[in-house]
């Protein structure tokens, strides 16, 4: 007969095996549980709630109905090719091949400014972001032309930035002093605006560079798109790029903006596609496509929160996608006569603005 002693203990050790057992599986069913998440995308991720259950529809309609054009901009005589917002959100710059830029108060409707530039051929716009006194453009004559504004007339740039083989896609400032420009080269430069001589060229795209983005968390930070069919992050005090993803669009990107948070890059692409990239975990966590949208998308752009993705079409629509379903688009602007070429919000999220090749400017909010 085995002592009390031996019993109890035989006892434990039996307990304990059991729970070393459910351990065990509960670590593996953990486990197992990592690799389907870390294989799935966000829109899946999203479907379900905490308890694993699918969550109800967001009442959001589909066709647009709480979307309106509140001011309708008309002033161009050409196709409207850019457009871009004021910290203010308040002015805009827009920018068509009638040879003008024009500042608009957006609130009024009323063309504040208008500029007639050398080359009529222009591609892109920027404001500036700091004090509203600057402006910039560029397209086929390959040269950045700043402008001070705010004055009674402005006949002349004040700075000329001159150092790309192939047309101007696209300017954005950087801070106050420096302008980062991408081009037709396949490069993109920063620029030291005093003394108009750049400081960083950035050479690792194939093909031409459509876009540039700054980060709006990271001022040392910004992304690209480029007909090669890759984007690229880039660090600005090194020229070298953080990031690649080039292993998912099929066609040329022509358009990148940064998810508000400052982790994410969003693209759009004659793929008729647009996606997400996460820069922490290097891989698209979205792709937006519906198979009756079989056109080039031209321009992306995020609301404030990050909930929105506006994109742009060949075939005269802007969509909105929520980024946490890529099943459908949430709304459907329709009012342009002629390819959407550009879009951008607000700087405080209250409104949304679309450029079109019909020559006319929508702002919707």
């Amino acid at each position: 007969m085995a002592a009390p002693g031996e019993k109890s203990g035989g006892g434990l050790a039996a307990k304990i095996a059991e729970v070393q057992s459910f351990t065990k599986r509960l670590k593996e069913q953990i486990a197992e549980i990592k690799r389907q998440k870390q294989g799935s995308c966000l829109s899946s991720a999203a479907d379900k709630g905490a308890n694993g259950q699918p969550l109800a529809e967001l009442p959001y309609p589909t066709d647009g109905s709480c979307l309106r054009v509140r001011k309708r901009l008309q002033g161009h005589f050409g196709k409207v090719y850019a457009m871009h917002w004021a910290a203010n959100s308040k002015n805009l710059v827009s920018a068509s091949q009638d040879g003008k830029l024009i500042i608009w108060d957006g609130h009024t409707q009323r063309k504040e400014q208008a500029i007639p530039l050398r080359s009529s051929w222009v591609m892109t716009c920027a404001y500036d972001q700091t004090d509203g006194e600057w402006v910039a453009c560029g397209g086929l004559d390959n040269i950045c032309s700043i402008y001070k504004i705010n004055q009674q007339s402005v006949l002349r740039a004040s700075k000329e930035l001159s150092q790309h083989d192939g047309y101007l896609s696209c300017c954005r400032f950087v801070g106050k002093n420096h302008m980062l420009t991408a081009s037709g080269d396949a490069r993109c430069i920063h620029w030291d605006i005093e003394t108009a001589t750049p400081t960083l060229f950035f050479s690792e795209h194939a093909c031409d560079c459509m876009s540039v983005a700054i980060s709006p968390t990271d001022p040392n930070m910004f992304a690209s798109g480029s007909v090669d069919a890759s984007a690229k992050v880039w660090d600005l005090r090194t020229g070298k790029s953080t990031h690649t993803f080039d292993k998912y669009h099929s066609s040329d990107i022509n358009s990148v903006a940064f998810f508000p948070e400052g982790y994410s890059v969003g693209t759009g692409s004659d793929d008729s596609s647009c996606r997400l990239f996460d820069i922490r975990c290097y891989g698209e966590v979205a792709n937006f496509a519906a198979d009756h949208i079989s056109c080039g998308i031209t321009s992306v752009g995020f609301s404030k929160s990050g909930r929105l993705l506006f994109a742009g079409y060949d075939d005269y629509v802007c969509h909105a996608w929520d980024t946490s379903s890529d099943k459908e688009p949430k709304y459907k602007l329709q009012n342009h006569e002629n390819r959407v070429s550009c879009l951008g919000v607000t700087p405080n999220g209250h409104a949304v603005c679309t450029g079109s090749w019909d020559t006319l400017l929508k702002i919707w909010a």
